[in-house]
């Protein structure tokens, strides 16, 4: 069962319209899963397995609509030249079900999320998880932003997450995808 990182279900969950995912979206995390019936217990960690039996590399969910992921995306991209990270839209039908392996409802848009194969990090969590995995300086500034106390890091993320829209735009459809 995968794990939630620290803060868990604290924060608030922004819900809005399933946005558009565009076609031109490179799925990085191949998708052949069986949906598990409404009424089972939902074993969504076996359910996904399959993501993780070629590749083993974490994958990187996050909101495609969203102007600051897009760019968030694209700067980790940039800086992983050895592509250490997949990457997943939270709106594609994999985002939902890797989503619901993690714990989370499959519509929460609110948070990042990284998906390793025994566990999952939300929040600020996933973002120094995600640091960890990329070059020099990042996992430097990750042990150090560590110090901090999660609620504190916590608290800065949601706020950031609630106004992003607000800040940074929204697009119509994902921008990430592979050139």
């Amino acid at each position: 069962m995968a794990l939630l990182g620290g803060g868990g279900y604290a924060g608030l969950a922004v819900v809005s319209p399933r946005a558009h995912v565009s076609r031109r979206f490179t799925t990085f995390a191949n998708m052949t899963v069986s949906t598990p019936q409404q009424g089972d217990k939902v074993k969504w960690v076996e359910a996904t397995s399959s993501f993780f039996d070629n590749d083993s590399r974490p994958i990187m969910l996050f909101d495609g609509v969203c102007n600051l992921c897009n760019g968030g995306v694209r700067f980790v991209r940039n800086v992983d030249p050895n592509r250490r990270i997949r990457y997943e839209a939270l709106q594609s039908e994999a985002g939902m079900n890797l989503l619901r392996r993690s714990g989370r409802a499959p519509d929460d848009i609110s948070s990042v999320v990284l998906v390793e194969k025994d566990r999952s990090y939300i929040k600020s969590e996933a973002v120094l998880k995600i640091m960890e995995y990329l070059d020099l300086p990042f996992p430097q500034l990750a042990f150090f932003l560590h110090l901090m106390p999660l609620f504190v890091r916590d608290f800065v993320y949601d706020n950031v997450a609630n106004n992003r829209y607000n800040i940074f735009g929204r697009s119509d459809s994902c921008e990430i995808y592979d050139n």
